[in-house]
């Protein structure tokens, strides 16, 4: 009962903070909260607010939503509390999709059309799922847990360096492939934030109906199976499911770390919580991570900014290594009390 309180109580807290975040992503840019009070009276900054700001924020939100989504799924899916939305090549394909969309184009991101971007999203999200598709078929399917976090590894090594090839080929797309690896919500429009919360709401539905097989997986397959359920069709619904979510997201805001991973550990940090409660959760703490994160990005040193993806390595980074001192001094202790 104090569990279910408290996963209330959490839940609560983080649509605040989104609510919160949003608020403030309205405010944060070179013209400061003083354009979201004059957007009424003059259309350059009901412009600035409306078509940069606001879908930037809101970009931001559903981006860390679906990575958070992918984390937990993952998590739950490999029984790996280490596991992460990239594990199965996603992130090594889209780059590589990327890279031979700006191979082809010849232009830099900066100086893109419209089509041109709308390119490289598409390249990013096929090459993510084809990654996928090939992790999968290393594997000889989804039922090896180990074999196919190998196969996922394998595939991120050598897609990664067929990308490196492709830079040394045409080092001239170097700068532009630094931008999408070091992560950015700049370029998120509202056609951006449709595509994402489509693909986040056909997500969280689909692995919350699932979510008692992640429940069963937690205790193992064996009990997982006993449950019932054909375990290798759910299986493979919950690894399309991380792929959508994770293609969904590095599509649009390019590779982001600790996002996917950081949020589960911090919602179990909390609260302890089944997969029905546990998706939504973390779905909503990747949220609050992300927009934190790029506001942070557009704040510190305005009126530059920094790549958002390097505060989440920082941030992300620097408290897994705290959980693991963490857990490693309470492990100490317990033995001492032995």
């Amino acid at each position: 009962m104090l569990q279910h309180t408290k996963s209330w109580r959490l839940l609560l807290m983080l649509l605040l903070l989104c609510a919160a975040l949003l608020v403030l992503g309205m405010g944060i840019g070179s013209e400061g909260f003083e354009a979201v009070w004059t957007m009424q009276h003059d259309p350059v900054t009901r412009q600035i607010v409306w078509d940069i700001r606001l879908p930037r924020t809101m970009g931001a939100l559903l981006a860390g939503g679906l990575l958070g989504l992918a984390g937990c799924v993952a998590q739950g899916l490999f029984r790996n509390p280490l596991a992460d939305p990239y594990l199965l090549g996603s992130s090594a394909g889209a780059s590589l999709g990327v890279a031979l969309a700006l191979m082809v184009s010849g232009t830099s991101i900066s100086v893109m059309s419209i089509v041109g971007y709308l390119g490289m999203t598409g390249a990013a999200f096929v090459g993510s799922i084809l990654a996928v598709l090939l992790t999968l078929t290393l594997a000889q399917g989804v039922s090896g847990g180990l074999r196919l976090l190998l196969a996922g590894v394998i595939v991120g090594v050598v897609l990664g360096a067929c990308k490196d090839v492709v830079e040394l080929m045409r080092p001239d797309i170097m700068q532009s492939m630094q931008s999408y690896t070091l992560g950015t919500t700049a370029a998120i429009g509202w056609q951006s934030c449709g595509i994402m919360a489509v693909a986040l709401a056909v997500c969280l539905l689909a692995a919350w109906s699932l979510s008692r097989v992640l429940d069963g997986l937690a205790l193992g397959e064996a009990t997982a199976r006993s449950l019932g359920l054909p375990l290798g069709l759910m299986q493979a619904a919950l690894i399309a499911v991380l792929a959508l979510a994770t293609a969904a997201a590095v599509a649009q805001t390019g590779l982001l770390a600790f996002i996917g991973l950081a949020a589960p550990h911090l919602v179990r940090a909390n609260v302890k919580v089944r997969h029905n409660r546990l998706l939504l959760l973390s779905t909503l703490m990747g949220a609050v991570l992300l927009a934190s994160a790029d506001l942070l990005a557009r704040w510190v040193i305005a009126p530059q900014e920094l790549p958002v993806g390097v505060l989440t390595a920082l941030l992300g980074g620097g408290y897994l290594l705290r959980l693991m001192h963490r857990q490693k001094s309470l492990g100490g202790l317990g033995a001492d009390g032995k």
